[in-house]
């Protein structure tokens, strides 16, 4: 959370971190302003201190809507510094730093940098930076960063936010769903009025728009996989398939708050008109193994241990997983789980990548996913929700919806 900052400084022995780039769109500002409309800005936060937030005075009353103590970049006069430099903008903006980190006192000592920049811009002023100012070290980290490792855990404020998107979220899947079930299905596929088939792609225009009449933006698009498709974990759906009645259809949604806000993950796996025996049989081994790994799930256990968990149910059920065989294609071959907030893949992780930090603390929001592919076989199977670790020991899906497999259509 939040409040362990500070803690998690003095952990890593960093004196000073500097968040840049825009209020949106940018997870670790958005996570430290709330999301404020800033084209782009600086933050800079001392251990032990608040943080100071440096903005374009043309969004001055954005930057005090996040109730931190703002400071004017035009003070700083970039344009004035280009002309002393002969027009050079790097070493300007390099003395900008300077003189940024001079009125904050820091001139030594260890700052970690985040945010979102373009990754030469970022290297050519940070390496200057670094060279104008040998006293203080500049730390990148990678994988698993101070921000990251604050955001595994959420306080109640962002929790709701999440469970807002997600009742965002499940209010489209059943428009989806009651779409779909309106048609006609004329030989096996699913048709419009005027007798056209319906397409993938007809699905997803209607998914963002529906999602943008909430009040949702939907950035990384949507996993709506029929078929062979839905055998493959992250293929994503071709927008020409048609509908075709009996086949699965891996419907996968993660969709955030405008601006690049709180995530929600939701999958549900649909059959129009029938599911045919084999589809059925795989369905309820995934649902088993759902049911038994939420039923299990223990404040602050490894994360890991229900992956485990997950691997041998479905081993003992005949499938093939990447635990047994980490190469496979078929059965379950992806993890259990992972963390959800500002990203949609965040710690804690059930996964390989995982370490004895991913704990299911009071306040992880994860995903719940088990599934099972056989693309040769022109199927696959995903049921995902997303359950917040309650500070009361209880875990608790905050967005539930129905998991009925056939979906019912009309046959012309």
């Amino acid at each position: 959370m939040k409040t362990e900052l500070d803690s998690l400084m003095k952990e890593r022995n960093l004196d000073v971190l500097l968040v840049t780039g825009p209020g949106q769109n940018n997870p670790p500002m958005v996570y430290l302003t709330g999301g404020a409309h800033l084209t782009s800005a600086e933050l800079i936060k001392k251990r032990d201190e608040p943080a100071v937030l440096f903005c374009s005075p043309m969004e001055r009353d954005e930057a005090a809507r996040t109730g931190l103590a703002t400071r004017n970049l035009g003070e700083y006069r970039l344009q004035e510094l280009v002309k002393q430099q002969g027009g050079n903008v790097l070493k300007a903006t390099i003395i900008r730093y300077q003189k940024i980190l001079a009125d904050l006192g820091i001139t030594s000592g260890r700052m970690g940098i985040y945010g979102r920049s373009d990754a030469g811009v970022a290297h050519a002023i940070f390496s200057g930076l670094q060279q104008a100012m040998p006293g203080l070290e500049i730390v990148g980290e990678v994988g698993n960063s101070l921000i990251t490792q604050a955001m595994a855990t959420k306080d109640e404020a962002e929790v709701e936010r999440i469970r807002r998107m997600g009742q965002v979220t499940t209010a489209v899947v059943g428009q989806v769903a009651e779409f779909l079930s309106s048609h006609t299905a004329r030989d096996d596929i699913l048709v419009q009025a005027d007798g056209r088939p319906l397409t993938i792609g007809d699905i997803k225009k209607r998914i963002n728009l529906w999602l943008a009449e909430r009040g949702a933006d939907n950035p990384e698009g949507t996993i709506f996989a029929i078929g062979r498709d839905a055998g493959v974990p992250h293929s994503t759906g071709a927008a020409s398939d048609l509908l075709r009645l009996g086949q699965t259809i891996v419907f996968d949604i993660f969709p955030c708050e405008p601006g690049g806000g709180y995530h929600y993950d939701f999958t549900r796996t649909w059959c129009l008109g029938f599911a045919p025996d084999d589809v059925v049989k795989i369905y309820e081994d995934v649902r088993s193994v759902y049911n038994q790994v939420i039923a299990n799930l223990q404040p602050a256990a490894h994360f890991r241990e229900s992956q485990k968990l997950a691997f041998s149910l479905f081993e003992a059920q005949g499938h093939p997983t990447i635990q047994s065989n980490p190469q496979t294609q078929e059965g379950f071959v992806h993890g259990l789980g992972h963390g959800l907030g500002l990203y949609v893949h965040e710690l804690p992780t059930s996964g390989a990548t995982g370490s004895d930090n991913d704990l299911l603390l009071p306040g992880s929001v994860v995903t719940v996913e088990p599934g099972l592919y056989y693309p040769e076989k022109g199927m696959g199977v995903r049921l995902e929700d997303t359950v917040w670790a309650r500070p009361d020991g209880k875990f608790e899906i905050l967005a539930p919806y129905p998991m009925d497999l056939v979906l019912p259509v009309k046959k012309a």
